[in-house]
């Protein structure tokens, strides 16, 4: 009986020290409004805090956004979400772009991030959309939030574009991609969350071997966290299309690293957006492309592969190795929705823009 009592108020204290850390996390956002510039990448961390990176104000912003009621059971299919979108913001679809979507692990609701207008004097705006189809612009006045700015960011007027190309929330650090004014202009930022002043920059060099040098300037287009051996790695890609292996580990303040090639995923293609998922007890990366379709690449090499440092000529392939789903077209943009489900963005003929989930393949 005392055994069970101990046992009991052990599961109890535990308890209350995880629900007190959430507590302590979300202490650290304050009441008020963002002064966002912009608006591009967004990623999930937990309780409803979305990371939102801002290219043109050089920061990245923790919005609580109240979101924490799931949404019911069903499929997740939404057609015409652009033109659904314009109407809520007040404008027409061709006025708006989706730059990013995430969905909140918490409820299965989607949030795109839109610029209204176009050029640097677009205007930042949050969208929810549930799987019922309803739209909800989100307030970005008089809300909990926490800001951190970056130092370094590229500042030429094409380079400023690539300033932030992805984020992801990963066990109490934001990640964060893109290109600074460095003489390594490529780099992976690491910043603790809560925000500190203990953020790291890290330049990263890479070996690309459709083109057959190292380059120090292409900005990661997009990434996803992949744990090896209980390690955490950064599995990048970018254009043309390599995919690079970085443990985060190795990211420290002002330091310049070399990234580990894993694949050459063929040339003129640039990555849209990837996920990282696991079916029948092994683990995948679904990547979308501009102009190769939708990849299913195999990670089961990802620590083992031998590292690509030669060239390959003629858009030829090396390392792991992928499949192109065909029947998925025209995704510009995906999530994981659950453990069984993907959310994308798909660009339907005629130019119409849907949500809809399928299931992994």
């Amino acid at each position: 009986m005392l055994s069970r009592l101990c046992s009991a108020i052990a599961v109890t204290a535990a308890l209350l020290l995880a629900g007190s850390a959430r507590a302590d996390l979300s202490e650290s956002l304050k009441q008020g409004t963002p002064d966002l510039k912009s608006i591009g990448p967004l990623g999930f961390g937990p309780d409803g805090v979305l990371f939102v990176g801002d290219p043109q104000g050089a920061a990245i912003f923790a919005i609580d956004t109240g979101d924490r009621t799931p949404s019911p059971a069903g499929p997740f299919k939404v057609p015409n979400v652009n033109e659904k979108i314009a109407a809520t913001l007040g404008t027409e679809a061709n006025d708006i772009l989706i730059n990013d979507l995430a969905v909140n692990p918490g409820t299965g609701n989607a949030f795109l991030s839109v610029s209204r207008g176009k050029g640097p004097s677009a205007l930042p705006a949050l969208v929810k959309v549930t799987n019922k189809g309803s739209v909800e612009a989100m307030k970005l006045n008089d809300v909990k939030f926490a800001k951190a700015m970056l130092n370094n960011l590229a500042t030429g007027e094409r380079q400023k574009q690539d300033a932030i190309t992805h984020l992801a929330y990963v066990k109490g650090t934001v990640y964060v991609a893109g290109l600074s004014n460095e003489q390594f202009s490529s780099t992976l930022r690491a910043i603790p969350f809560p925000f500190s002043d203990k953020a790291t920059a890290t330049g990263i060099e890479i070996f690309h071997g459709a083109h057959g040098r190292l380059e120090t300037n292409s900005p990661i287009r997009t990434f996803v966290p992949f744990e090896i051996k209980g390690e955490t790695n950064i599995l990048a890609a970018y254009t043309c299309t390599p995919l690079v292996r970085i443990p985060v580990a190795e990211l420290k303040a002002g330091q310049r690293i070399k990234g580990t090639t894993i694949a050459e995923l063929g040339n003129m293609n640039r990555p849209l957006d990837m996920i990282v998922y696991n079916k029948d007890g092994k683990d995948y990366i679904l990547m979308a492309n501009s102009a190769r379709g939708v990849m299913k690449v195999s990670t089961e090499k990802a620590e083992s592969v031998e590292p690509i440092t030669k060239h390959i000529p003629g858009g030829g392939k090396a390392g792991l190795t992928y499949e192109t789903i065909a029947n998925l077209k025209g995704v510009m943009q995906l999530d994981l929705l659950d453990k069984e489900h993907a959310l994308l963005l798909v660009k339907a003929e005629g130019g119409a823009l849907n949500l809809e989930s399928i299931a992994l393949p």
